[in-house]
């Protein structure tokens, strides 16, 4: 994202200068022959300048800037709930979905478990229903995760129509027993491994809960029946 930043030199700049100051006191200092008081005190306030400036330099290196290639997502706002699920499990549904619409670049939040779709929440799309394309059908057989960095280079996109049109990257995270987690961001490249692991963490959570307080009729009658 840096290659990107327009105010990539001016970011630089304090450290440049703080290090080129440091730099000059000390060259000053080794060539003077005779130091006297007023150059000691002169050399202390240097040093103390350069090092505010350095550190200065550091800190806005460490300010993540504003992504370029992000997008408003077209479609409403709004949140979409399986009245038929626990309470329980509404309620974590509610809380997850909410946490990654808040913390992450994620716009768009689709649950998706066992051929049905459980949540849908941020920007929806005006097609409701999922169907499981090569892409989310690789993520349920194999139980591993797929980032699509950038969603408009992928042919297999066409598999999302039920995310925003201009969805810029997906990830989709499996969750629990034939679930995964879907999430549509407004900048490509935009997810962090921060992100991936902590998405992770969530859909593990998701999955469980669900996994445990929703049990399928068949099994259910062989509890009856023991």
């Amino acid at each position: 994202m840096a290659q990107n930043d327009p105010n990539r030199v001016l970011r630089l700049l304090p450290l440049v200068t703080g290090g080129l100051g440091g730099t000059l006191l000390l060259l000053n200092r080794v060539l003077t022959p005779a130091l006297t008081e007023s150059q000691a005190r002169s050399d202390v306030m240097g040093v103390i300048l350069s090092a505010l400036l350095i550190l200065t330099g550091l800190l806005w290196q460490r300010v993540q800037p504003t992504l370029p290639e992000a997008v408003t997502l077209m479609g409403k706002e709004g949140l979409e709930l399986d009245n038929a699920l626990p309470d329980a499990a509404k309620t974590e549904l509610a809380w997850a979905s909410h946490l990654l619409l808040t913390n992450t670049v994620t716009r768009s939040v689709v649950v998706y478990r066992q051929g049905k779709t459980l949540l849908r929440r941020g920007i929806l799309a005006p097609n409701a229903e999922v169907t499981p394309g090569p892409i989310l059908k690789r993520v349920l057989e194999t139980g591993k995760a797929v980032y699509l960095v950038k969603l408009s280079i992928y042919p297999g996109r066409v598999e999302f129509d039920y995310l925003p049109e201009n969805t810029q990257g997906v990830i989709c995270q499996p969750m629990g027993q034939g679930g995964a987690l879907i999430l549509a961001a407004n900048a490509p490249r935009s997810y962090t491994r921060q992100d991936e692991a902590w998405i992770e963490g969530i859909a593990d959570k998701l999955g469980h809960t669900l996994d445990t307080s929703t049990v399928a009729p068949d099994v259910q009658v062989e509890i009856s029946q023991a």
